[in-house]
């Protein structure tokens, strides 16, 4: 007996067997939407999961990195190319995963300018402004600020020292009896100033101190937002 050998599959059970091979083959030209769908519900579970507590605590954290990165922006922009790189910030993950901002600083420089007084006034009133640059400045913005302003009086007391220094180097033509006269007029008019300019840059000087302890000799200062 051969019934093995007339044992074959017959053409209705081989077209059988192929027809799941075709339809597997037309699922797998769609993984996009396969993926799609798997991703809306792994999201979808991941909200089911938090409490109202920890949406609560995310849009808090999300409030903040706005207010944080808005705050050094501000530091940024007025700061210019005093700034010594970009922001600076430290994060919290939420519930949900996400990194948040909830501090940052910038680093500014804040050195004098060297031989430079008038420079240096200037440099000094662009710190001021940088420090004070958001809408809410931070404790140590302040403490920048009250900095900028004290390199201010320092600078401007220099440039009438440099303005008395040339005025006085200029005047070596020889005296006559007249000429004397007016000399001594105008020297008891300018100690008089001297010592008027002397009293508001003291008392400039005084008011910034007790306003802060801080003595700007450090070449850099951080502008920060802390949580």
């Amino acid at each position: 007996m051969n019934i093995s050998a007339s044992v074959s599959l017959p053409p209705s059970q081989t077209q059988v067997a192929v027809r799941p091979v075709s339809a597997e083959k037309g699922d797998a030209d769609k993984p996009s939407e396969q993926n799609s769908t798997s991703t809306d519900l792994k999201d979808a579970q991941i909200v089911s999961a938090l409490s109202e507590q920890d949406l609560a605590q995310i849009k808090e954290l999300k409030a903040r990195d706005r207010e944080v990165r808005s705050h050094e922006a501000a530091h940024l922009a007025a700061a210019g190319s005093l700034a010594r790189g970009g922001a600076s910030f430290s994060y919290q993950r939420g519930p949900d995963g996400v990194q948040y901002a909830v501090g940052g600083e910038v680093n500014i420089d804040t050195s004098p300018v060297a031989g430079d007084p008038a420079a240096t006034l200037e440099k000094a009133q662009r710190i001021r402004a940088a420090a004070l640059a958001p809408a809410q400045p931070s404790s140590q913005d302040l403490r920048v600020a009250s900095q900028a302003a004290q390199l201010a009086v320092q600078a401007r007391a220099e440039i009438v020292q440099e303005q008395r220094t040339e005025e006085s180097t200029g005047n070596t033509a020889p005296a006559t009896k007249e000429t004397t006269e007016e000399t001594d007029n105008e020297s008891d008019s300018s100690v008089s100033a001297e010592q008027s300019e002397n009293a508001i840059t003291t008392q400039q000087a005084q008011i910034i101190a007790d306003n802060s302890n801080a003595v700007n000799d450090t070449p850099e200062a951080i502008l920060d937002l802390i949580a």
